[in-house]
């Protein structure tokens, strides 16, 4: 089963993430307290477990999760441009998946290399927005919500 192993949040653009063991997530802030959680397309970032593992082997080093910069780490899924307009349910939380994450500067800055090790195959995680809000919690379950329109 898929779940939610990290929750994170960072105040302004260069501060440091700030893991939380829970969180509110709303239509309107995003995450509360993110700096990020304006209404928009990407108003929550979503990083997969498996794909940040697969970056960091590339890189021949382990590296905290948060390195990434993202708000949310999941367990068991993996993202591609298949996933473009679906329905995440985390939780009590829907997420609608808005695109690909594309890693930016900051990723070499952390360490040398981190950004082309997150280029393919979505590895930087995903920008989604809010489309119902909720109480998040380490562990809740996350899903895709069935689509009757895809294969």
């Amino acid at each position: 089963m898929s779940s939610l192993v990290g929750i994170a949040i960072r105040a302004g653009a260069r501060a440091p993430m700030e893991p939380l063991s829970r969180c509110v997530v709303s239509r309107d802030a995003g995450l509360a307290g993110d700096s990020r959680g304006r209404p928009g397309k990407r108003q929550v970032t979503v990083l997969s477990e498996t794909a940040w593992l697969r970056a960091c082997a590339e890189l021949g080093r382990p590296l905290p999760w948060t390195v990434r910069r993202a708000n949310l780490l999941v367990r068991g899924l993996e993202f591609g441009p298949d996933d473009m307009g679906r329905l995440l349910r985390i939780g009590a939380l829907t997420l609608e998946v808005c695109g690909e994450t594309d890693p930016c500067r900051r990723m070499d800055e952390a360490c040398p290399g981190l950004r082309a090790a997150l280029e393919p195959e979505w590895r930087g995680g995903v920008c989604c927005r809010v489309v119902a809000g909720g109480v998040i919690t380490l562990a809740d379950p996350a899903a895709w919500v069935p689509d009757l329109f895809r294969p």
